[in-house]
């Protein structure tokens, strides 16, 4: 019995590698490192990867201008894979350069690990690695190495991608929320929520439709723009948990008090619409595009004229400030258009899984 078994498994595995290969449909066999993996990386891969991509070697070797070294690692598991404004490609390149920008790095190398379920587009897969390259490009960091692999169908999700990212700069981490000091402005560099809402609208599940683009791209511009100023004190990009999540963090850790003047926090009207249709908090909804930079009231005008005057920082606004009170510490408020004051919620349960 178990002979037949073998004997079975065998067969399968040559007709697998003997058929046509079907040049849209990702198949088991072309992740089992033989013949059919070589053909996905040479015709998907290799044809559209930075010249850096080394595809002979199990790691590659770089160089730095350092002296100082930031590293981060993400995963990308965005449903739908594509939507108005990118897809998990270029989301996977630009969550990387985002995470290393916010801590005063200069992005420089990426290695990325696919994860594609059988059954996938070949052309789905070719677009998703095009977004990747062109996003690579744009930010000036080199996709150097990395691993593909097939599973199952119904063991996945079209495809995951996880990256590794690495950067340099000639300092140390310059921002950090011990910084933070009562009085400090806190600056937003455009509108919130933009990327949840819009890959909600991309779920056909809702049913709804819009012309809402996601704010997927790099923020390094908007970070370096302010780097050399004196008395910026904080810097992150609002990702999932948007930016409730970011802001309760900073007052839990620092044990100030958020004042947020809700008139001032920019909202597009095609979010808000989404999130008065279907009962969401754009407050809590993923940026992928945005920088939250807490600052010295003294150049709180210097940083948004920065901003102001780069791509995706035109929208850019004071949305509040720290404050201390001994009564209550760590609590984000928000100041109504009304003039009265509500506390801002903290997320608790997934409002929009898979979002990243």
């Amino acid at each position: 019995m178990l002979k037949e078994i073998i004997i079975k498994g065998i067969e399968r595995n040559n007709r697998a590698s003997s058929e046509p290969l079907d040049t849209d449909t990702i198949r088991l066999a072309q992740g089992n490192g033989g013949i059919l993996t070589k053909k996905l990386i040479n015709d998907v891969f290799k044809n559209t990867a930075n010249k850096e991509l080394d595809l002979l070697h199990d790691a590659a070797s770089v160089t730095f201008a350092g002296p100082f070294l930031s590293m981060t690692t993400d995963s990308f598991v965005v449903s739908p894979y594509t939507f108005p404004g990118g897809n998990v490609g270029a989301l996977s390149i630009y969550g990387t350069v985002n995470d290393l920008a916010v801590v005063g790095a200069t992005p420089r190398y990426i290695s990325t690990a696919f994860i594609i379920e059988e059954g996938f587009s070949m052309t789905a897969l070719k677009e998703v690695v095009h977004k990747m390259h062109q996003a690579a490009v744009e930010t000036n960091v080199s996709i150097i190495t990395g691993d593909t692999k097939v599973v199952p169908k119904g063991f996945g999700g079209g495809v995951y991608i996880n990256t590794t990212g690495v950067g340099d700069s000639q300092e140390t981490p310059i921002w950090d929320t011990s910084l933070i000091r009562p009085g400090d402005h806190v600056l937003v560099s455009g509108s919130v929520g933009d990327h949840g809402a819009c890959v909600l609208l991309a779920r056909e599940d809702y049913g709804l439709h819009g012309q809402l683009k996601s704010d997927c791209a790099s923020v390094f511009p908007l970070v370096n723009a302010i780097r050399d100023l004196e008395g910026v004190r904080f810097v992150r990009d609002p990702t999932r948990g948007g930016l409730s999540v970011l802001l309760h963090d900073v007052a839990t850790e620092t044990g100030f008090n958020i004042e947020l003047i809700e008139n001032n926090i920019p909202v597009r009207p095609e979010v808000a619409s989404v999130c008065d249709i279907l009962g969401f908090d754009p407050f809590v909804l993923a940026c992928e595009g945005r920088v939250i930079a807490i600052v010295s009231p003294d150049i709180s005008s210097e940083v948004l004229t920065h901003w102001r005057g780069i791509k995706n920082g035109e929208n850019a606004q004071h949305i509040g400030v720290i404050s201390k009170n001994t009564d209550l510490k760590g609590r984000v408020s928000i100041i109504t258009p009304m003039g009265g004051r509500r506390f801002m919620s903290e997320l608790e349960d997934e409002p929009l899984p898979r979002i990243c």
